[in-house]
């Protein structure tokens, strides 16, 4: 589920992954890679991905990185990690960059819900199912802020942007539940 490319390597030590963990564009990185990538740079500010060039403002740890805490260059890399999601993980972030985010924080998402061995908690979980049922329903019933049957395409503007606010408001509720693992507490 959460696991680095099988038949890739990393695109800053150019080797397999040593504890990868995905960025928050979705690119994957050797966790040891990415933080002396932020080191080398300004550690005031987030580093940027190598490859896009977005601001990375949350790194996720994969499950094999996450299980071996007890590896001595693991731990230090995690400790690492939960630093810079401390510092930058937190931070509010503009509407584009949120916009950006929407397809690997959905994504991640999706298969959180579906894997019966991972678990959200109950209040994120039902946040997440009230806000795509109410949205749902506003887009499926007839009352609209700006009615199709007047307006025609242009009618479909206040559904999209309902779809959006609810996707982004879905997101922001994973990312903080992201922040909180992999940053916001001290484990």
């Amino acid at each position: 589920m959460n696991q680095a490319p099988e038949n890739d390597v990393c695109s800053i030590c150019h080797g397999n992954f040593s504890a990868p963990c995905q960025a928050n564009c979705s690119h994957w990185f050797c966790g040891n890679g990415i933080m002396l990538l932020w080191r080398h740079g300004s550690t005031l500010r987030p580093c940027k991905c190598p490859l896009c060039r977005r601001p990375i403002t949350l790194l996720v740890p994969s499950e094999d990185t996450s299980r071996g805490r007890d590896d001595p260059t693991v731990s230090e890399v995690l400790r690492d990690v939960q630093t810079y999601n401390r510092v930058f993980g937190g931070q509010s972030t503009g509407l584009f960059q949120r916009i950006q985010d929407l397809p690997f924080l959905l994504r991640r998402l999706s298969r959180e819900i579906m894997d019966p061995q991972r678990t959200l908690p109950l209040v994120i979980k039902a946040r997440v199912y009230i806000a795509l049922i109410l949205s749902a329903i506003y887009i499926i019933s007839p009352i609209d802020i700006i009615p199709e049957a007047f307006f025609g395409i242009i009618g479909l503007l206040d559904d999209l942007l309902i779809a959006l606010i609810c996707f982004l408001h879905v997101a922001a509720l994973y990312r903080s539940v992201l922040y909180f693992r992999h940053g916001g507490s001290a484990s």
